[in-house]
């Protein structure tokens, strides 16, 4: 079982950039899937949650309006669109698989995780 992640890399302050989470070995879309994203120095910190029926939890008001997931039950991805990148968006993100439909915890499965990098 595993989680790969894509579509990191860098870009500039107002970018936008779109992550990608897949599977190798199951599906997703019975399972909540989260978006972690850890920063240099500091420690790992949870970003946005899917549950299985689609519905978004935020760990952090911060990317509201900014951030959005999704999942593609036909692609089997869960995706992370990301506007109005700032350099405080620097950091690994990495998805993870929830043991659960609807809560956004218990989380068994990571990926290795994809760099951002906002910077001009």
């Amino acid at each position: 079982v595993q989680l790969v992640e894509s579509g990191g890399g860098l870009v500039q302050p107002g970018g936008s950039l779109r992550l990608s989470c897949a599977p190798s070995g199951f599906n997703l879309d019975s399972y909540a899937i989260g978006w972690f994203r850890q920063a240099p120095g500091k420690e790992r910190e949870g970003v946005i949650c899917i549950s299985s029926s689609n519905i978004t939890n935020y760990y952090t008001d911060s990317v509201k309006g900014r951030f959005t997931i999704s999942r593609d039950n036909v692609k089997n991805t869960v995706s992370l669109q990301m506007n109005g990148l700032t350099p405080e968006h620097t950091a690994v993100y990495r998805c993870a698989h929830s043991q659960f439909s609807s809560a956004c915890d218990s989380y068994d499965y990571w990926g290795q995780g994809t760099q951002v990098t906002v910077s001009s």
